[in-house]
């Protein structure tokens, strides 16, 4: 990514946000430009700040990761949200993604998964860590409203699938449109009309959709 790329930290734990920082702060590109310590203060740093993502934990006091989230996504312009979780969070990750966060890295994954699920979230991607989404669409199979199916996915252009599984690997916009030699726009309308069809708010609900009715696997 060739423009710089603004983090905001939100983690209850000083140890926890130091790594974070000191991961992200060494990554070629990367700055981050606030720190919170519980989700009540990611909204008003939002709007002093104005960083690209929001890198949050899931479980914080007072006001935790996916209300923090619900509160920012209703904010216009708002960044997008990379929640922090842990393999055992199954409840409160599914909230996180109820309130609109782009994707999920687990607190265990190397620097490497971070620096890249940074990248794909701040890039207008989403990131679903591949031990979190078996998880996520056990879940979602449960509720009566989740998966799209294969009949949704039947609705579909050609492109607008090709599109779709590019969204499942964490592609950002720019990297779809080289990837299929389009402009940036002419995908922005692609995935427009993929969330549409899918019924999907966002590229998360979206890729989860995908698995779901066996396109991403």
């Amino acid at each position: 990514m060739s423009a710089g790329v603004r983090i905001l930290l939100a983690d209850d734990q000083a140890m926890v946000r130091a790594g974070l920082a000191m991961v992200l702060g060494s990554e070629d590109g990367f700055t981050v430009v606030a720190q919170c310590e519980d989700g009540a203060g990611v909204l008003p740093a939002v709007r002093v700040h104005r960083p690209d993502l929001v890198l949050l934990d899931v479980r914080m006091p007072r006001v935790d990761g996916p209300e923090a989230t619900r509160r920012l996504r209703a904010e216009p312009g708002a960044p997008p949200v990379l929640a922090l979780t842990t393999f055992d969070d199954d409840e409160v990750l599914w909230a996180a993604l109820d309130a609109g966060a782009a994707g999920f890295v687990l607190k265990d994954s190397p620097a490497e998964a971070l620096v890249d699920a940074v990248r794909a979230v701040a890039g207008g991607g989403a990131w679903l860590d591949p031990r979190v989404l078996p998880r996520v669409l056990e879940r979602a199979r449960g509720r009566p409203a989740a998966g799209a199916g294969r009949a949704l996915l039947d609705r579909l252009t050609p492109r607008e699938a090709d599109v779709l599984r590019l969204v499942c690997r964490g592609a950002s916009n720019a990297e779809i449109a080289v990837a299929l030699r389009m402009g940036e726009r002419t995908v922005k309308s692609h995935v427009s009309a993929v969330l549409a069809k899918l019924g999907a708010r966002d590229r998360a609900a979206a890729i989860v959709a995908a698995h779901d009715a066996g396109l991403g696997g």
